[in-house]
């Protein structure tokens, strides 16, 4: 259960990441934005990344083997990566309409799978 808590933990994190890192740039496509100071613009990236950093810490002591969790640091940064990625297409196609996923996307896909199957094998 320990890597089910992990995992979810991990997306929620990564969702608030994306929109701490990426999300003011669609505040700035939608006129939002777009005559902020650059530190307001960073003043609301750091609150929305405090949210991240809530759930990013707990995933990684629940997860982490030394503290009765599942997976080794190693593992623990590879699974982040992936979901990480995987967050930031979703967000990025759903939320830029000018931006598609190609052929080489899905092939750098599979080299993330690749990725895990390598970290997780004995």
């Amino acid at each position: 259960m320990k890597a089910v808590w992990t995992i979810l933990l991990l997306v929620v994190s990564n969702i608030f990441m994306t929109f701490a890192w990426y999300g003011h740039l669609k505040l700035q496509e939608m006129k939002v934005s777009t005559n902020w100071p650059l530190i307001g613009v960073i003043l609301l990236s750091w609150g929305i990344a405090l949210l991240e950093y809530c759930f990013q810490v707990p995933a990684n002591r629940i997860g982490f083997r030394e503290n009765g969790g599942p997976f080794s640091l190693m593992q623990l940064k590879v699974i982040q990566e992936v979901v990480t990625l995987i967050i930031f297409t979703i967000f990025t196609v759903v939320a830029f309409k000018g931006e598609s996923f190609h052929w080489n996307h899905l092939a750098a896909f599979v080299c993330l799978i690749l990725a895990v199957y390598f970290v997780f094998m004995k």
